[in-house]
């Protein structure tokens, strides 16, 4: 955040915590707290209750967050763009990593990567009160949210994060617990939007607070019947949210947030109404500020190859420590818990130094430690051979390939693969499918390994594979009857299973109905494929509604781009989507935004090929030479070359041999090596043509 800004919002925060009473008495009605006037603790949060309960419309259903996100998760106070306002997604200093705009890349479940959907995020997890109304639906505490951050963040708790095992392309991070009183796994937001969390959370504790103890803890709500359950917070995630409360004061954002989800159910959050109630009903934060004292006598204890391992005496700390950072030449390496460690992924024969330095669960930091330094050994010899290396399956663009792992003095890091004697790819297991080859074409493999400091063994022995012959254009390619489908279940949720090599993923489905056959039944989801060979040119399903649910359309996507859509009612229909054309490697996906119980079944498709247009030359003043080829190189003439964005090469079956990004950015010439005799097809954003290799 840049020191412009933060005095920005700090300055805004200041006058909207000074004039808190002022601001409130112009947005809630006339008297609206009256009956809080006076009151702490408990019995002031049991009055808000009543007040909040009071005038929250009944009937709200989960599929009118939609409605209500026009007007409550609009950003009208960063870009002031108008797009949906993810806390998980919005950059605050700077442009966003990407934008959803209202009616559009709505989504129920998971089902691509970050930016891909957005979808509504329980702030407090719908799992912990059984996906009951009116909670499911409280928009005060439900926000529209990216879907794979949503997913990531799933059920866990708030929390510091000590080592992220995922982050957000905004730094919003998941990882384990460094907040005293819990060592799981917990979601930590930036600081831009921890006291909006927070301040929901205090919400949904005090607007359902006589409900608590029917719902789960989730290791953060206070569902016991103890004397401090009043507080409905677990007394460690309380900790975490009174600090962020007071880091990130009430925001004009939330208090446009406020104002409209008022319009929208007809309840307000009082704590941003009033910032102080949170002070008065549960007290002040315990504010961090001293730092732990530095790690003392820091040695080397051992060192191998490829490592170098450490240990100190603890550092001490007015509240406690909860980590050490470790560095590497001056660089953070790593973080853990105890006064060891082992710092791997070195190289061999090589010094470095280290220092440590202690953290407490408020980031206070130490000084650092003394400096030590380490030397790694050196590492010369080899590992064994790979052995029994053998072909394990084949299809038309791919051959796999399994081996019996090398030993070695250390360690083995990798092993080289070579195709027809030349270096294809390096992996670190003892199995590997090898692609973009051609098709009915025979190949010969070897395996080398490696270890850390690259000594090589002598390689395996020789195994050859034959790719199978591509399918026509035009015929059945694949089909899904879903008999395969996980044990019926009448409850919905993420299901997924494998049928005729493919990996399917149904969101937010059921697996208790059926059609002509089992099928899959889809709510507020979708149901994606793993990738699907040989492209796509047709796309056929059966749908049926089987409930009493109303007729609408399921969206029909093939990498990402809608295709088509296919009705449904609760008369059995069949949908097919022609004309597709999708070569190569395709994902299909099919979602259901309606929040109707959509059966399908008996899924088929086509494969696909290369449109008519794509096997004539365009715009002549564009060259290929020479043609025939020679010397594995082909070579553009024409103006601009630089501007054209990516080169694909198919064969005359549609299928993607290669794709490269910027070809003719450093010259205007294609390595072709790697293909065979034959006819293929050159195309790019500009032009299209054939070419022969000889």
């Amino acid at each position: 955040m840049s020191p412009n800004f933060k005095k920005m919002k700090r300055f805004l925060s200041f006058l909207v915590f000074s004039f808190a009473v002022i601001i409130s008495n112009a947005q809630a009605p006339a008297g609206y707290y009256d009956n809080a006037a006076g009151l702490t603790g408990a019995n002031l949060k049991t009055a808000l209750k009543t007040i909040i309960t009071n005038g929250h419309a009944s009937g709200i259903s989960y599929n009118d967050l939609w409605t209500a996100y026009q007007t409550t998760d609009r950003d009208q106070h960063y870009e002031n763009d108008g797009t949906i306002l993810d806390i998980y997604s919005e950059n605050p200093t700077g442009a966003d990593p990407y934008n959803y705009t209202y009616g559009s890349s709505q989504c129920g479940g998971t089902n691509g990567p970050e930016g891909y959907c957005y979808n509504r995020e329980h702030i407090v997890p719908q799992s912990l009160f059984n996906d009951a109304l009116p909670m499911r639906s409280d928009a005060h505490f439900v926000r529209a949210s990216d879907q794979k951050v949503n997913s990531e963040r799933g059920n866990f708790p708030f929390g510091n994060v000590s080592s992220p095992t995922f982050q957000s392309q905004n730094g919003s991070k998941k990882g384990s617990s460094s907040s005293p009183g819990f060592s799981g796994t917990v979601f930590e937001p930036i600081n831009e939007f921890k006291g909006d969390v927070a301040r929901m959370i205090f919400y949904f504790v005090t607007r359902y607070e006589s409900q608590l103890q029917s719902f789960s803890s989730g290791n953060m709500l206070d569902t016991s019947n103890s004397p401090t359950s009043w507080k409905g917070i677990v007394q460690w995630e309380l900790d975490v949210l009174l600090a962020w409360n007071a880091l990130d004061p009430v925001s004009p954002t939330e208090i446009s947030r406020n104002n409209a989800t008022y319009v929208f159910q007809g309840n307000r959050n009082p704590y941003i109404d009033n910032p102080n109630y949170v002070n008065l009903v549960w007290g002040a934060a315990v504010i961090d500020n001293q730092a732990p004292t530095a790690p003392t006598n820091l040695t080397v204890t051992s060192s191998n190859t490829n490592s170098v391992s450490l240990s100190w005496t603890a550092s001490t700390d007015n509240v406690g420590v909860t980590g050490y950072n470790i560095y590497v030449n001056g660089t953070l390496h790593s973080t853990v818990t105890g006064t060891t460690a082992t710092v791997s992924g070195l190289s061999s024969g090589t010094t470095y130094s280290f220092y440590v330095i202690a953290k407490d669960a408020s980031n206070n930091l130490s000084p650092q430690s003394n400096t030590v330094q380490g030397t790694t050994t050196t590492d010369t010899q080899a590992p064994t051979a790979p052995a029994n290396l053998a072909v394990t399956g084949t299809s038309n663009n791919s051959v796999s390939l399994s081996w019996t792992a090398s030993t070695d003095n250390v360690g083995v890091t990798g092993y080289n693969i070579y195709l027809n004697g030349t270096f294809h790819s390096t992996l670190p297991g003892t199995s590997a499918t090898v692609s973009g080859l051609n098709p009915s074409t025979t190949y010969s493999f070897y395996v080398v390994a490696a270890d850390a400091a690259n000594n090589l063994s002598t390689q395996s022995n020789t195994a050859q594979g034959t790719t199978t012959a591509i399918p026509p254009a035009g015929t059945n390619c694949g089909t899904e009857d879903f008999s395969t489908i996980p044990a019926n279940a009448n409850n919905y949720t993420t299901r997924t299973w494998t049928n005729n090599g493919i990996t399917w993923t149904a969101t937010d489905a059921r697996t208790d109905q059926t059609i002509n056959g089992r099928a899959i039944v889809i709510r507020t989801g979708s149901l994606t494929s793993s990738t699907i060979t040989n492209g796509i040119q047709s796309i056929t399903l059966t749908t049926q509604l089987p409930f009493s649910d109303n007729g609408g359309t399921l969206t029909v996507r093939v990498n990402g781009n809608i295709v088509g859509t296919a009705p449904y009612s609760t008369t059995v229909q069949t949908t097919t989507i022609s004309n597709i054309n999708v070569s190569g490697n395709a994902v299909l996906s099919i979602t259901n935004s309606n929040n109707q119980r959509v059966g399908i079944d008996d899924l088929s498709w086509t494969c696909g090929t290369l449109s008519t247009k794509d096997l004539n030359v365009e715009k002549a003043q564009y060259q290929l030479y020479p043609n025939p080829v020679k010397n594995h190189q082909i070579f553009i003439k024409g103006e601009k070359l630089d501007k054209i964005k990516t080169a694909e090469i198919y064969n005359l079956n549609g299928q993607l041999l290669k794709k490269i990004e910027k070809p003719f950015i450093h010259s205007n010439k294609i390595e072709v090596r790697e293909l065979t005799k034959g006819t293929y097809i050159l195309k790019t954003d500009e032009f299209s043509t054939k070419f022969i290799i000889d």
